[in-house]
């Protein structure tokens, strides 16, 4: 396995990361624990060292599969979790809005540190900006949590340039974990420069465009209600059907590479630069392998520059989220 550092910091991780989410959450019907676990495991003997879940997926019921399935290895992975929605701690019923007040954070730290059944958490990002509590207050409840040995790695999720600079001057930030692939390339004109500028890690959310750039997708694709694509404009049927145009350049590229679209889309973010590292999800052994396979797909400094000019004659419709989830990014 691959392995990547995660900015100048000195975590270091396995070059592809398992986001565990949709095992529990977003993406339909949640899998069998038992199913969970195997799947999990399977990935660390396939050389995974980094698997991302969050209080928010279940709610708290992803935190207790990752956590069940990781105890046997604890010492041998990095476990990212977040913090930052506003869910009631005994119902898992989520509120409206974001809570990132120092004493929400120390509570779901503990929370968050029973259900993963571990005493540290290496990983720790604020999963939305909170507009009502200064990002200095929150950064500086992370360097006292880092002091007291409970969380090892501060991150960000989503968060907009000033955010960065005013969070890292009180606690170095290890990782921003925002979306970015060829489907939506926001983070190319502010962000990744820097996190170029202050050594900071870069997690790809939804690198394979929540599916899409897998291919598997058509214009006829039909999500269930509780798929939460089935509310993203960009997959509303007419901007899905323009946007597959996308996913042609993508499996022309699979075609020249002998590799699968999967594996060009995650080859493409591994080559945008060496403390990038990816999270693709799936409940699927076979997709689990696929997408590992992308780190053995090389693509040269022509290629990057053939498939650019590709894709910049491809304009992407639709919004990336719903206007709700799109209003707390980028703050």
């Amino acid at each position: 396995m691959q392995m990547r550092k995660l900015g100048r910091s000195s975590l270091e991780v396995s070059g592809i990361g398992f986001g565990c989410m949709g095992l529990s959450h977003a993406y339909g019907q949640p899998v069998e624990k038992p199913a969970g676990i195997a799947l999990i495991r399977a990935a660390f003997d396939r050389g995974v060292t980094f698997f991302d879940t969050a209080e928010a997926y279940g709610p708290f019921t992803n935190e207790v599969l990752v956590g069940e399935a990781l105890a046997p290895i604890r010492d041998q992975v990095v476990i990212a979790t977040k913090f930052g929605f506003n869910i009631d701690p005994t119902t898992g019923e989520r509120r409206a809005g974001v809570d990132s007040r120092p004493a929400h954070i120390r509570q779901v730290v503990e929370a968050s540190l029973k259900r993963l059944n571990t005493d540290r958490i290496d990983l720790l990002y604020q999963h939305r900006v909170d507009p009502n509590v200064p990002i200095e207050e929150v950064a500086s409840t992370i360097k006292q949590l880092i002091h007291e040995g409970k969380v090892k790695h501060f991150g960000l999720s989503e968060a907009g340039v000033s955010t960065i600079r005013r969070a890292h001057a009180v606690q170095p930030v290890t990782a921003l974990q925002s979306e970015y692939s060829l489907l939506w390339r926001g983070p190319e004109e502010e962000i990744l420069p820097t996190c170029a500028e202050l050594g900071i890690g870069f997690v790809p959310w939804s690198p394979l465009g929540a599916g899409f750039l897998t291919g598997a997708m058509n214009e006829t694709t039909c999500f269930e209600s509780t798929d939460f694509r089935s509310g993203v404009p960009r997959f509303a049927p007419e901007a899905l059907k323009a946007n597959l145009a996308l996913v042609d350049l993508v499996r022309q590229w699979a075609g020249r590479k002998n590799a699968t679209p999967s594996q060009i889309a995650l080859a493409w973010l591994l080559a945008q630069r060496p403390w990038i590292v990816p999270i693709p999800g799936t409940t699927k052994l076979k997709r689990l392998e696929e997408n590992l396979g992308a780190l053995t797909v090389e693509l040269t400094t022509s290629d990057l520059r053939e498939i650019a000019a590709g894709a910049a004659k491809i304009k992407v419709q639709g919004e990336r989220l719903p206007a709700a989830m799109l209003a707390m990014s980028g703050r």
